[in-house]
C-alpha cells in the first residue's frame, strides 16, 4: 500500500505511510509453516494464467502446443514499428519450442505468442522492445523471454520496462546467454534468470546463491515441439528458461495473488536443492 503525504500528512514526505493508514494495511498471513511443492501447485493445470512467449512466434496447429489463444507479430520497418495480429506462426522454430515446454507443465495456462525475432533468429532492439512493453501493458501473468541483447543502448529502456513488469504484478522470466558476456534482461534483479542444468528431469530446478542467474532448470538435451508438427533435441538456457516459466503459472494458478517477489520466494523454497522435496 503506498500512500503520499499530500494524501495523509502534508509535513510527510511523499510515498510515507500515515499511522492511520498504516492499520488499515494489514495483510492476511495465509503461508504455511513450511512451503512445498504440493502447498505450491499440487493439484493445478495453469488454468486461468496468462502467459506470453516473446520469441519467434508459436506453430499454430503444433500438436505438443494446442491452441495459442492470439499471436501478435512486432516487425520494424524503417523508423516505424508496427504490432498486428498475425497468423504467419513461428519463422524459425525456436518460439514453439518454448511454447511446447511450457506447455508439458501448464497444460491449461492461457498461451499468447509475440513474435519480434524472424528467420535465422534475427530482430531488432526496436521490435523486442515494443513487444515487451505490449506484453506488459497486456498484464500476461507470465512473460517468456528465451532471448536477450548485448547491447548497451536498450538497457536502460529495457530496465525501465522490466521494473513496470514487476510492479505490474507481471513476472519476466529470461534466459541467460549462452555465452558469458553481458546481456540483458536477465541480469537485472527484477527478472527471474534462468540457465542450465544436465539433469533429465523437467521438475528439478536449482536456486543458484551466486547470482546473477537465479535459478538452473533443464536444458540440455531437451526434447522440444519444432517446427512442421515435430520434434528436436536441443541445448541452451532458452529451453531451461519455460520449464520455469511454466511452472511460475502451476503457482500462480494456485495462489493468484502472489507478486513477483512472493513467486520468486515460492521458487526459491521450492528447489530441488532448498529443504526438503515433496
Amino acid at each position: 500500500m503506498s500512500v503520499t503525504a499530500h494524501e495523509t500528512d502534508e509535513e510527510l514526505p511523499a510515498w510515507s505511510l500515515s499511522t492511520a493508514a498504516g492499520a488499515g494495511a494489514n495483510l492476511p498471513a495465509t503461508w504455511p509453516e513450511r512451503v512445498t511443492r504440493d502447498w505450491a501447485w499440487g493439484g493445478v493445470t495453469g488454468a486461468g494464467v496468462r502467459v506470453c512467449v516473446l520469441d519467434s512466434g508459436v506453430e499454430l496447429d503444433h500438436p505438443l502446443i494446442g491452441e495459442v489463444q492470439r499471436s501478435i507479430a512486432v516487425t520494424k520497418q524503417g523508423d516505424t514499428v508496427t504490432i498486428e495480429d498475425d497468423d504467419s506462426g513461428d519463422l524459425c522454430g525456436h518460439g514453439t519450442a518454448c511454447a511446447g515446454v511450457i506447455r508439458s507443465i501448464a497444460p491449461d495456462c492461457e498461451l499468447t505468442s509475440v513474435r519480434v525475432l524472424g528467420s535465422g533468429y534475427t530482430g531488432s532492439g526496436a521490435a523486442m522492445l515494443a513487444g515487451l512493453r505490449w506484453a506488459i501493458e497486456e498484464g500476461f501473468h507470465v512473460i517468456n523471454m528465451s532471448l536477450s541483447t548485448t547491447k548497451k543502448q536498450y538497457v536502460d529502456q529495457l530496465h525501465e520496462l522490466a521494473d513496470r513488469a514487476y510492479f505490474r504484478r507481471t513476472m519476466l522470466i529470461a534466459s541467460a546467454h549462452n555465452m558469458p558476456v553481458e546481456s540483458f534482461p536477465w541480469r537485472f534483479a527484477s527478472v527471474v534468470s534462468v540457465g542450465s542444468h544436465e539433469d533429465d528431469d523437467p521438475y528439478a530446478y536449482y536456486y543458484n546463491p551466486h547470482p546473477p542467474v537465479e535459478f538452473f532448470a533443464h536444458g540440455l538435451n531437451v526434447e522440444v515441439a519444432w517446427l512442421g508438427g515435430a520434434t528436436l533435441r536441443c541445448t541452451g538456457n532458452s529451453f531451461a528458461t519455460p520449464h520455469i516459466a511454466g511452472i511460475s503459472a502451476l503457482v500462480l494458478g494456485k495462489h493468484p495473488e502472489l507478486t513477483p517477489f512472493q513467486l520468486k520466494s515460492v521458487l526459491h523454497l521450492t528447489s530441488t536443492n532448498v529443504g526438503e522435496v515433496e
